[in-house]
């Protein structure tokens, strides 16, 4: 409902509100706030809380995307280092000519050779370096009861 679709962007945009500010934000209790949040968690809706991290202070200032292309054979093993990786940020498996798409950070240009290296091994790989970031982790906007 209305009231559910205002919490899920007041904690888009700052999962850290207490119930508190929460309840103020939308006009109820904190009890009636703490019950919604808890079922959207318990519905799997809300799956957890994380920080955003500014990758370039953190020393990975490049954002690159691999799109890798490879047979049937390979996609558990593709898939397994996705996950290993702790330079890739997000796989997706895709239609079409290739199979992944991945996002990864690095502190380098040179620092992607080897990362692309380890996935060229499973087929082909091309690579997309991003110059700059205009949008990132935009807020998930949940359809309203008209749409």
């Amino acid at each position: 409902d209305k009231i559910d679709r205002e919490l899920l962007a007041a904690l888009q945009a700052d999962a850290r509100l207490s119930f508190n500010a929460l309840a103020r934000h939308v006009g109820l209790s904190q009890p009636a706030v703490a019950e919604r949040v808890r079922r959207m968690e318990a519905a799997g809706l809300l799956t957890g809380y994380q920080a955003r991290v500014d990758r370039n202070r953190l020393g990975l200032p490049i954002t690159a995307f691999l799109r890798v292309s490879c047979p049937g054979e390979a996609y558990h093993a593709v898939e397994s280092m996705a996950r290993d990786l702790a330079d890739v940020l997000e796989c997706h498996h895709v239609t079409g000519e290739d199979c992944f798409h991945l996002k990864v950070a690095a502190r380098s240009v040179a620092a992607l050779d080897p990362l692309v290296a380890r996935f060229r091994a499973h087929g082909r790989v091309g690579v997309t370096i991003a110059l700059a970031t205009v949008v990132e982790d935009k807020p998930a906007n949940p359809p309203g009861e008209d749409q």
